[in-house]
Protein backbone atom coordinates (compact mmCIF):
# COMPACT_ATOMS: atom_id res chain seq x y z
CA UNK A 1 0.00 0.00 0.00
CA UNK A 2 2.65 2.25 -0.87
CA UNK A 3 2.25 5.40 -2.81
CA UNK A 4 2.37 3.66 -5.92
CA UNK A 5 -0.91 1.98 -5.41
CA UNK A 6 -4.82 2.18 -6.90
CA UNK A 7 -3.57 3.99 -9.71
CA UNK A 8 -6.23 2.38 -12.32
CA UNK A 9 -9.32 4.01 -9.95
CA UNK A 10 -9.53 6.83 -12.73
CA UNK A 11 -9.55 4.62 -15.91
CA UNK A 12 -11.78 2.15 -14.45
CA UNK A 13 -14.65 4.81 -13.04
CA UNK A 14 -16.64 5.56 -16.39
CA UNK A 15 -17.85 1.60 -16.68
CA UNK A 16 -21.27 1.12 -15.09
CA UNK A 17 -22.18 -0.38 -11.37
CA UNK A 18 -23.34 -3.74 -11.26
CA UNK A 19 -26.66 -3.96 -10.53
CA UNK A 20 -28.42 -3.47 -7.03
CA UNK A 21 -28.53 -6.31 -5.01
CA UNK A 22 -32.45 -7.08 -4.70
CA UNK A 23 -33.79 -5.67 -1.72
CA UNK A 24 -34.22 -7.53 1.53
CA UNK A 25 -35.60 -6.76 5.21
CA UNK A 26 -33.50 -5.82 8.31
CA UNK A 27 -34.37 -9.22 9.29
CA UNK A 28 -32.82 -11.20 6.36
CA UNK A 29 -29.31 -10.05 8.30
CA UNK A 30 -30.06 -10.08 11.82
CA UNK A 31 -27.43 -13.09 12.73
CA UNK A 32 -24.38 -12.46 14.64
CA UNK A 33 -21.54 -14.46 15.15
CA UNK A 34 -18.12 -14.13 17.07
CA UNK A 35 -15.04 -14.47 15.73
CA UNK A 36 -11.10 -13.18 15.96
CA UNK A 37 -9.45 -10.07 14.71
CA UNK A 38 -6.80 -7.53 15.19
CA UNK A 39 -8.59 -4.43 16.78
CA UNK A 40 -7.21 -2.47 14.48
CA UNK A 41 -4.12 -3.86 14.36
CA UNK A 42 -0.55 -5.49 16.40
CA UNK A 43 1.87 -2.40 16.01
CA UNK A 44 -1.17 -0.06 17.04
CA UNK A 45 -2.73 -2.53 20.17
CA UNK A 46 0.78 -3.07 21.58
CA UNK A 47 2.64 -0.23 20.28
CA UNK A 48 5.55 -2.87 19.17
CA UNK A 49 7.83 -1.08 15.98
CA UNK A 50 9.76 -4.08 15.40
CA UNK A 51 7.20 -6.40 14.35
CA UNK A 52 7.37 -8.07 10.76
CA UNK A 53 5.43 -10.32 8.79
CA UNK A 54 7.53 -12.94 8.97
CA UNK A 55 6.27 -14.88 5.85
CA UNK A 56 2.76 -15.17 7.42
CA UNK A 57 3.78 -16.27 10.52
CA UNK A 58 1.88 -16.76 14.05
CA UNK A 59 4.33 -16.00 16.24
CA UNK A 60 4.29 -15.45 19.80
CA UNK A 61 4.86 -11.40 20.04
CA UNK A 62 1.39 -11.14 18.44
CA UNK A 63 -0.83 -12.84 20.59
CA UNK A 64 -1.85 -10.32 22.65
CA UNK A 65 -3.20 -8.50 19.61
CA UNK A 66 -5.84 -11.06 19.04
CA UNK A 67 -9.40 -9.93 19.95
CA UNK A 68 -12.77 -11.79 20.20
CA UNK A 69 -14.91 -9.50 18.09
CA UNK A 70 -18.66 -9.44 17.61
CA UNK A 71 -19.27 -9.80 13.49
CA UNK A 72 -23.22 -8.61 12.97
CA UNK A 73 -25.20 -8.60 10.26
CA UNK A 74 -24.78 -11.70 8.60
CA UNK A 75 -27.43 -13.53 6.77
CA UNK A 76 -27.59 -16.80 8.66
CA UNK A 77 -25.74 -19.09 5.84
CA UNK A 78 -23.06 -19.82 7.73
CA UNK A 79 -20.76 -17.72 5.65
CA UNK A 80 -19.48 -14.59 5.82
CA UNK A 81 -22.37 -12.69 3.53
CA UNK A 82 -24.18 -9.81 5.31
CA UNK A 83 -25.83 -6.89 4.25
CA UNK A 84 -22.90 -4.74 3.71
CA UNK A 85 -20.59 -7.12 2.68
CA UNK A 86 -19.79 -10.19 1.27
CA UNK A 87 -16.78 -12.24 1.29
CA UNK A 88 -14.65 -13.90 -1.59
CA UNK A 89 -11.41 -15.85 -1.33
CA UNK A 90 -9.92 -18.29 -3.56
CA UNK A 91 -6.80 -19.03 -1.81
CA UNK A 92 -7.63 -20.82 1.14
CA UNK A 93 -11.35 -22.89 2.45
CA UNK A 94 -14.19 -20.07 2.96
CA UNK A 95 -14.53 -19.48 6.96
CA UNK A 96 -17.57 -20.97 8.01
CA UNK A 97 -19.83 -20.09 11.20
CA UNK A 98 -21.16 -22.81 13.56
CA UNK A 99 -23.48 -22.20 16.47
CA UNK A 100 -22.99 -18.71 16.54
CA UNK A 101 -19.31 -18.89 16.51
CA UNK A 102 -15.84 -19.14 14.13
CA UNK A 103 -12.79 -20.92 15.02
CA UNK A 104 -10.34 -19.31 16.61
CA UNK A 105 -8.27 -18.05 12.78
CA UNK A 106 -5.06 -16.53 13.47
CA UNK A 107 -3.23 -15.02 10.79
CA UNK A 108 -1.48 -17.83 9.79
CA UNK A 109 -4.49 -19.01 8.08
CA UNK A 110 -6.35 -17.61 5.26
CA UNK A 111 -9.55 -17.14 7.06
CA UNK A 112 -8.30 -14.70 9.70
CA UNK A 113 -8.00 -11.87 6.71
CA UNK A 114 -11.49 -13.06 5.79
CA UNK A 115 -12.94 -12.51 8.86
CA UNK A 116 -10.77 -9.32 9.43
CA UNK A 117 -12.04 -7.83 5.94
CA UNK A 118 -16.11 -8.71 6.76
CA UNK A 119 -15.41 -7.62 10.44
CA UNK A 120 -14.24 -4.31 9.03
CA UNK A 121 -16.01 -3.15 6.35
CA UNK A 122 -19.12 -3.77 8.41
CA UNK A 123 -17.81 -1.81 11.62
CA UNK A 124 -16.71 1.00 8.98
CA UNK A 125 -20.92 0.97 7.74
CA UNK A 126 -21.89 1.08 11.17
CA UNK A 127 -19.57 4.18 11.77
CA UNK A 128 -21.09 5.75 8.80
CA UNK A 129 -24.43 5.13 10.33
CA UNK A 130 -23.79 5.84 14.06
CA UNK A 131 -23.00 9.49 12.61
CA UNK A 132 -26.87 9.80 11.32
CA UNK A 133 -26.43 8.42 7.53
CA UNK A 134 -28.93 6.58 6.79
CA UNK A 135 -31.56 8.28 9.66
CA UNK A 136 -31.66 11.60 10.17
CA UNK A 137 -29.31 12.28 6.93
CA UNK A 138 -29.67 10.29 3.41
CA UNK A 139 -27.68 6.78 3.36
CA UNK A 140 -24.01 6.50 2.65
CA UNK A 141 -22.95 3.15 1.13
CA UNK A 142 -25.69 0.75 2.26
CA UNK A 143 -25.04 -1.53 -0.32
CA UNK A 144 -23.19 -5.19 -0.40
CA UNK A 145 -19.75 -4.98 -1.48
CA UNK A 146 -17.59 -8.13 -2.80
CA UNK A 147 -14.48 -8.22 -0.96
CA UNK A 148 -11.62 -10.49 -2.58
CA UNK A 149 -9.30 -11.47 -0.30
CA UNK A 150 -5.66 -12.43 -1.02
CA UNK A 151 -6.68 -12.86 -4.57
CA UNK A 152 -3.60 -9.89 -5.48
CA UNK A 153 -0.04 -11.35 -5.08
CA UNK A 154 1.55 -7.59 -4.60
CA UNK A 155 1.79 -5.72 -2.15
CA UNK A 156 -1.84 -3.15 -3.21
CA UNK A 157 -5.29 -3.28 -2.65
CA UNK A 158 -8.09 -1.39 -5.03
CA UNK A 159 -11.66 -0.46 -5.25
CA UNK A 160 -13.24 -1.56 -8.43
CA UNK A 161 -16.00 0.84 -9.52
CA UNK A 162 -16.98 -1.23 -12.16
CA UNK A 163 -18.25 -3.72 -10.13
CA UNK A 164 -18.40 -2.23 -7.35
CA UNK A 165 -15.63 -4.17 -5.13
CA UNK A 166 -12.54 -4.62 -3.15
CA UNK A 167 -9.53 -6.60 -3.87
CA UNK A 168 -7.16 -6.83 -0.92
CA UNK A 169 -3.40 -7.99 -1.48
CA UNK A 170 -1.27 -10.37 -0.37
CA UNK A 171 2.01 -9.16 -0.50
CA UNK A 172 4.04 -8.41 2.37
CA UNK A 173 1.76 -8.43 5.19
CA UNK A 174 -1.34 -9.45 3.93
CA UNK A 175 -3.44 -5.89 3.43
CA UNK A 176 -6.79 -7.69 4.97
CA UNK A 177 -4.44 -8.19 8.20
CA UNK A 178 -4.74 -4.14 9.04
CA UNK A 179 -8.16 -2.60 9.48
CA UNK A 180 -7.27 0.98 8.31
CA UNK A 181 -5.95 -0.76 4.78
CA UNK A 182 -9.04 -2.49 4.93
CA UNK A 183 -11.38 0.63 5.76
CA UNK A 184 -9.16 2.98 3.61
CA UNK A 185 -10.28 0.71 0.68
CA UNK A 186 -13.77 1.34 1.62
CA UNK A 187 -13.89 4.73 1.86
CA UNK A 188 -13.30 4.85 -2.16
CA UNK A 189 -16.28 2.70 -2.04
CA UNK A 190 -18.04 5.40 0.01
CA UNK A 191 -17.30 8.12 -2.45
CA UNK A 192 -18.03 5.85 -5.67
CA UNK A 193 -21.21 5.13 -3.73
CA UNK A 194 -22.40 8.66 -3.32
CA UNK A 195 -21.07 10.31 -6.76
CA UNK A 196 -21.14 7.32 -9.51
CA UNK A 197 -17.41 6.99 -10.96
CA UNK A 198 -15.48 9.82 -8.52
CA UNK A 199 -12.14 10.43 -8.98
CA UNK A 200 -11.49 11.12 -12.79
CA UNK A 201 -8.36 13.19 -12.44
CA UNK A 202 -5.54 14.22 -10.51
CA UNK A 203 -7.20 16.55 -7.40
CA UNK A 204 -10.57 14.45 -7.75
CA UNK A 205 -7.81 11.00 -7.14
CA UNK A 206 -6.49 12.66 -4.31
CA UNK A 207 -9.27 13.59 -2.57
CA UNK A 208 -9.98 9.96 -3.21
CA UNK A 209 -6.83 9.16 -1.35
CA UNK A 210 -6.84 11.04 1.28
CA UNK A 211 -10.73 10.58 2.54
CA UNK A 212 -9.79 7.04 2.55
CA UNK A 213 -6.83 7.57 4.62
CA UNK A 214 -9.15 9.67 6.96
CA UNK A 215 -11.99 7.55 7.29
CA UNK A 216 -9.51 4.41 8.33
CA UNK A 217 -8.55 6.44 11.96
CA UNK A 218 -11.89 7.97 11.98
CA UNK A 219 -13.42 4.46 12.18
CA UNK A 220 -10.55 2.71 14.09
CA UNK A 221 -10.63 5.46 16.49
CA UNK A 222 -14.20 5.19 16.78
CA UNK A 223 -14.01 1.39 17.23
CA UNK A 224 -10.62 0.60 19.34
CA UNK A 225 -10.33 3.77 21.45
CA UNK A 226 -7.84 6.60 20.49
CA UNK A 227 -4.53 5.41 19.76
CA UNK A 228 -2.04 5.33 23.23
CA UNK A 229 0.49 3.50 21.70
CA UNK A 230 1.11 4.93 18.33
CA UNK A 231 0.43 8.31 17.11
CA UNK A 232 -3.49 8.68 15.87
CA UNK A 233 -2.71 10.42 12.57
CA UNK A 234 -0.16 7.54 11.39
CA UNK A 235 -2.27 5.39 8.99
CA UNK A 236 -1.98 1.86 8.24
CA UNK A 237 1.14 0.94 10.98
CA UNK A 238 1.34 -2.99 10.83
CA UNK A 239 1.01 -3.10 7.00
CA UNK A 240 3.60 -0.41 6.78
CA UNK A 241 6.27 -2.70 8.34
CA UNK A 242 7.06 -4.47 5.32
CA UNK A 243 8.18 -1.13 3.29
CA UNK A 244 9.16 1.68 5.69
CA UNK A 245 12.38 1.79 7.90
CA UNK A 246 10.70 3.29 10.74
CA UNK A 247 11.41 3.84 13.61
CA UNK A 248 7.81 4.64 13.16
CA UNK A 249 5.89 2.86 11.00
CA UNK A 250 3.61 4.60 8.73
CA UNK A 251 2.05 4.42 5.52
CA UNK A 252 0.97 8.34 5.36
CA UNK A 253 -0.16 10.67 8.22
CA UNK A 254 -3.12 12.77 8.36
CA UNK A 255 -1.06 15.84 10.29
CA UNK A 256 1.48 16.38 7.44
CA UNK A 257 2.69 20.01 6.50
CA UNK A 258 2.39 19.42 3.13
CA UNK A 259 0.74 22.85 1.32
CA UNK A 260 -0.78 23.55 -2.31
CA UNK A 261 0.31 24.78 -4.61
CA UNK A 262 3.38 24.18 -3.96
CA UNK A 263 3.70 20.61 -2.85
CA UNK A 264 1.89 18.95 -5.80
CA UNK A 265 3.55 16.27 -7.13
CA UNK A 266 1.19 15.00 -9.75
CA UNK A 267 0.72 11.04 -7.62
CA UNK A 268 -2.43 11.36 -6.02
CA UNK A 269 -1.39 9.62 -2.81
CA UNK A 270 1.44 12.18 -2.16
CA UNK A 271 -0.75 15.00 -3.14
CA UNK A 272 -3.79 13.33 -0.95
CA UNK A 273 -1.86 14.30 1.79
CA UNK A 274 -2.43 18.51 1.24
CA UNK A 275 -6.38 17.11 1.37
CA UNK A 276 -6.21 14.85 4.52
CA UNK A 277 -4.64 17.64 6.87
CA UNK A 278 -7.17 19.66 6.36
CA UNK A 279 -9.63 17.01 6.82
CA UNK A 280 -7.27 16.29 10.23
CA UNK A 281 -7.31 19.72 11.49
CA UNK A 282 -11.38 20.10 10.93
CA UNK A 283 -11.38 17.20 13.47
CA UNK A 284 -8.99 18.99 15.50
CA UNK A 285 -11.09 21.34 15.57
CA UNK A 286 -14.53 20.09 16.01
CA UNK A 287 -14.42 16.71 17.06
CA UNK A 288 -15.08 13.46 15.32
CA UNK A 289 -18.55 13.26 15.27
CA UNK A 290 -19.28 16.92 13.94
CA UNK A 291 -16.61 16.58 11.72
CA UNK A 292 -16.83 13.59 9.77
CA UNK A 293 -20.36 14.17 9.65
CA UNK A 294 -19.76 17.32 7.66
CA UNK A 295 -16.65 15.56 5.51
CA UNK A 296 -18.95 12.90 4.26
CA UNK A 297 -22.20 15.12 3.68
CA UNK A 298 -20.60 17.12 1.28
CA UNK A 299 -19.03 14.69 -0.87
CA UNK A 300 -22.63 14.40 -1.98
CA UNK A 301 -22.24 17.65 -3.53
CA UNK A 302 -18.70 16.60 -5.30
CA UNK A 303 -18.42 16.20 -9.25
CA UNK A 304 -16.45 13.11 -10.31
CA UNK A 305 -13.56 16.03 -11.25
CA UNK A 306 -13.90 18.17 -8.78
CA UNK A 307 -11.06 20.49 -7.62
CA UNK A 308 -9.75 21.20 -4.89
CA UNK A 309 -11.23 24.30 -4.57
CA UNK A 310 -14.55 23.29 -5.31
CA UNK A 311 -14.59 20.91 -3.16
CA UNK A 312 -13.55 22.78 -0.28
CA UNK A 313 -16.47 24.97 -0.87
CA UNK A 314 -18.61 22.60 -0.73
CA UNK A 315 -17.18 21.16 2.58
CA UNK A 316 -17.48 24.72 4.29
CA UNK A 317 -21.19 25.25 2.91
CA UNK A 318 -21.98 21.97 4.25
CA UNK A 319 -20.43 23.10 7.72
CA UNK A 320 -22.54 25.74 7.90
CA UNK A 321 -25.64 24.09 6.28
CA UNK A 322 -25.21 21.52 9.58
CA UNK A 323 -23.61 23.67 12.20
CA UNK A 324 -23.86 27.08 11.36
CA UNK A 325 -20.93 29.56 11.15
CA UNK A 326 -18.36 28.46 13.89
CA UNK A 327 -18.28 25.15 11.55
CA UNK A 328 -17.97 26.92 9.00
CA UNK A 329 -15.05 29.12 10.20
CA UNK A 330 -13.14 26.21 10.99
CA UNK A 331 -13.87 24.45 8.24
CA UNK A 332 -12.23 27.75 6.08
CA UNK A 333 -9.22 27.83 8.42
CA UNK A 334 -8.45 24.44 7.46
CA UNK A 335 -8.33 24.59 3.56
CA UNK A 336 -6.60 28.33 4.05
CA UNK A 337 -4.01 26.57 5.72
CA UNK A 338 -3.65 24.23 2.98
CA UNK A 339 -3.53 27.19 0.63
CA UNK A 340 -6.73 25.35 -0.87
CA UNK A 341 -8.93 28.72 -0.16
Amino acid sequence: MRNTRRLALAAVAAFPLMAALPAASAADFGATATGTAFSPNPVQQLGDQSLTDAKDADYAALAPAYRQSTLTDLDGSGSLTGRYVRVKSDTGKAARIDGGALPAYHRDSDQFEQVMGYYWVTTAQRYLQHLGFGSGLRPVNQRQIELRINQYGGDNSFFRPDKANITLGKGGVDDAEDAEVIVHEYGHSVQDGQVTGFGTNLESGAIGEAFGDYLAVAVTSWATGTPAKTPEPCVADWDSVSYTSGPTHCLRRLDGTKHYPEDVRGEVHADGEIWSRALWDIRQALGDARASTLIVEAQFAFAPDTSFKAAAEATVAAAQRLYGATAARAATDAFAARGIL
